[in-house]
């Protein structure tokens, strides 16, 4: 017996020595109200996401057109600090094909400080900043330079929270955004899922703050759009070319090709 109580007094001391952390559970866990009280809201437990059917680096690492289709129907993740999820289905993408695009910010193979996602292994964030106030994210496929642009959700979870952030974010009066509205265009679901620029050059594969799962009802070829890309300029034939992808009769695309549309019904 005194040898035990000589262990139980070495162990005791050993747990509240500060080489130890004090890790209080209760504390680590999101107290915004709804969030989910589980200890999977616990940074201790972030682990437990991984075991989730998320999409992996096989799926990201295909050509880029290939990457841009498949990316529809897909479910984006994105955890805020507090706990709370927010998902969005990918409705629409644009391909961006590296060096030969003209269009791409890594035409002509250039690599720079501000485009090196785009050389970065398939899955790999890169996000940008235009009119020095917005922001648009891709993910880098294969191929040297290609990425692909994410330009409109359909909004699943946590739309009161996508709410708040592109309330938060707009300089205009605040009025209240249909759910159509929310994702709807590159930079309005950055704003809606909290994306800047200190997402640049993360992992789809590994991080613990964004993710992507498989959508449950993958679309077939006849329910996929091909046009061309919004907002690129004159980039000769560059400008033309069917690279822009969405889902048909989704109301939540940003911007919906009607000639196209016709062409595919008749």
């Amino acid at each position: 017996m005194p040898r035990k109580r000589k262990l139980l007094t070495q162990l005791s001391a050993l747990q509240n020595t500060s080489s130890f952390p004090q890790i209080n559970a209760v504390e680590q866990l999101s107290t915004t109200p709804g969030a989910d009280p589980s200890p999977k809201s616990s940074k201790y437990f972030v682990i437990e996401k991984k075991n989730s059917p998320q999409l992996q680096e096989d799926f990201f690492n295909q050509p880029c057109v290939s990457l841009a289709k498949s990316f529809l129907g897909q479910i984006l993740v994105r955890k805020l600090p507090d706990g709370r999820e927010l998902w969005g289905r990918i409705v629409e993408t644009e391909a961006y094909l590296g060096g030969e695009d003209e269009a791409s910010h890594s035409k002509g193979g250039k690599q720079t400080q501000r485009n090196a996602a785009m050389f970065m292994k398939p899955g790999t964030l890169y996000v940008y900043q235009i009119y020095g106030i917005y922001f648009c994210m891709n993910v880098s496929s294969q191929g040297e330079g290609a990425a692909v642009l994410l330009r409109s959700l359909e909004p699943l979870q946590g739309l009161d929270a996508m709410r708040e952030l592109r309330r938060a974010s707009r300089k205009a009066p605040s009025r209240l955004l249909k759910d159509w509205q929310l994702c709807n265009g590159p930079s309005k679901l950055c704003q809606a899922f909290g994306i800047d620029k200190a997402f640049d050059q993360r992992d789809l594969t590994q991080d613990s703050a964004i993710w992507m799962v498989p959508g449950q009802d993958p679309p077939g070829e006849q329910d996929v759009v091909a046009t061309t890309r919004i907002g690129i300029g004159n980039r000769g034939e560059w400008a033309q070319k069917p690279l822009r992808f969405y889902l048909r009769g989704n109301r939540f695309v940003s911007v919906v090709d009607k000639k196209i549309e016709r062409e595919m019904a008749a």
